[in-house]
């Protein structure tokens, strides 16, 4: 059974999530902590549901037999279908904003980087996407631009200004749905800040979207 994306209020979204969209590199100040160059379109890459968990039931690493590093990111709902979409078609699509981990094997990563191998080994494995109930849309401000931390073990990690993203999330949903079709219940992961690094058993998460959503969890 698909998962389905959950909101704030224990309801389960009606479409079940196909997959989840994602974009390496959008924030430049990441590209550079990995030595990576700025790209001059979004490398994306896709998550299958089997990535999916409940980020507040815990990140479970004993299975994985290589470090994994955290990157906090703005997760979307999508509640319509889109497919060669317009910015303004985007603005009308988004029903939920939550957050997410993309959960990464950097070692394995780097080697398939290295030889120019795609992604997905190490960022779609089962649990890779530790994922937040969602808050409806209509709950934040209209406006563009929103903030989001992550703190382990009490210490800060990332800080996300959406200002910052290289491409800002209308034109970046708007060219995903150029090369894939999104679907209703469909989640867009939109790019992770500077900051990340490796996770170890025990650590404590807190990570919070504006003042509207706070998670704590844990790693086990």
């Amino acid at each position: 059974m698909m998962p389905r994306a959950r909101f704030q209020d224990g309801n389960c979204n009606d479409t079940p999530i196909t997959k989840v969209v994602c974009v390496g590199r959008n924030y430049a100040e990441h590209a550079a902590e990995l030595d990576n160059p700025v790209p001059t379109q979004p490398l994306l890459f896709i998550k299958p549901p089997s990535a999916v968990t409940e980020l507040e039931a815990g990140i479970p690493l004993a299975a994985v037999d290589e470090p994994v590093h955290y990157e906090a990111e703005l997760a979307l709902l999508l509640g319509s279908r889109l497919s060669h979409a317009t910015e303004e078609d985007v603005e009308g699509a988004i029903s939920g904003l939550g957050l997410a981990l993309d959960l990464t094997l950097r070692e394995t990563q780097s080697q398939l980087k290295k030889n120019g191998h795609p992604w997905e080994i190490a960022k779609a494995f089962d649990g890779a996407c530790p994922l937040s109930a969602f808050v409806p849309r209509e709950q934040f401000p209209a406006t563009r631009r929103f903030h989001f931390s992550l703190h382990i073990n009490g210490e800060a990690r990332q800080h996300g200004d959406t200002a910052d993203m290289l491409k800002p999330i209308p034109a970046l949903v708007s060219y995903m749905s150029k090369h894939f079709t999104l679907e209703p219940g469909d989640v867009v992961l939109t790019g992770t800040p500077a900051g990340v690094g490796k996770l170890a058993p025990g650590d404590a998460l807190s990570l919070t979207l504006e003042d509207r959503l706070s998670i704590e969890t844990t790693v086990s």
